[in-house]
């Protein structure tokens, strides 16, 4: 046993991260209420970051606040804000500024005696499969850290699907799917009958309201490309 009260480690979680475009909270609650309605499962009391850099000042952050917080989601903190004001205010609402991962701080230009900055840690390999042959029930959360999973059979609406590498689905898939959730922007989702609640890459994702019709209930492959979710027939 640690003779120390508290151990503080570095870890990583995949949030949703709401972009606000608008800085009206009764339109602000409704569109959150409405996407809430599409996935409960996934999304009610979920923690979210609020992304702002989209809204133009000014914003009575005190209210924006109140509408986000009253359809129950849970905010652990805000991105994107450039403007002194409603830095202002969050950091008085007791709220953390983050910054997302895709963004970058400023470097300053380094004499060329100097060493470059060290490179970004490789993310770890995928060599491993996990695979599951019984169906996944609604309320089951299936993980398969640093590799594959593979379900051959169905996925009830409710469940959960979770892995660090690839996805692949050889029944009906009505659950949520997140492939890459270390980060491996190269993950991929693979399922012979897709009518998902959510899926999701690397933390880029659609509720079952975003997948094209055409693909809907069909075999579908889905993958990231330019940065977005992308998805062709699986073959």
């Amino acid at each position: 046993m640690s003779n120390t009260p508290i151990e503080l480690k570095g870890s990583s979680f995949t949030l949703s991260v709401v972009h606000l475009h608008e800085a009206k909270p009764e339109v602000i609650r409704q569109a959150l209420e409405d996407k809430i309605a599409q996935a409960p499962a996934f999304l009610k009391h979920a923690p979210v970051v609020i992304n702002v850099s989209a809204l133009e000042a000014p914003v009575n952050w005190r209210h924006v606040q109140q509408a986000v917080s009253a359809t129950g989601l849970r905010i652990v903190g805000i991105s994107g804000c450039k403007d002194a004001e409603l830095k202002a205010e969050i950091d008085r609402a007791g709220l953390p500024l983050l910054n997302e991962g895709k963004e970058k701080a400023p470097r300053t230009a380094l004499p060329e005696s100097e060493p470059s900055a060290p490179p970004e840690p490789a993310v770890i390999p995928v060599t491993k499969t996990r695979f599951i042959d019984l169906p996944v029930r609604s309320g089951q959360r299936i993980y398969a850290p640093n590799c594959d999973l593979v379900v051959t059979n169905h996925v009830s609406a409710g469940a959960e699907l979770i892995a660090d590498g690839n996805i692949h689905i050889y029944g009906a898939m009505r659950g949520r799917a997140l492939a890459g959730a270390n980060g491996e922007r190269d993950a991929q989702i693979f399922c012979t009958h897709l009518e998902a609640e959510l899926v999701s890459i690397a933390g880029v994702y659609w509720l079952s309201d975003k997948i094209p019709a055409e693909f809907y209930g069909k075999a579908a492959r889905l993958r990231l490309a330019d940065n977005a979710l992308a998805v062709q027939p699986l073959n």
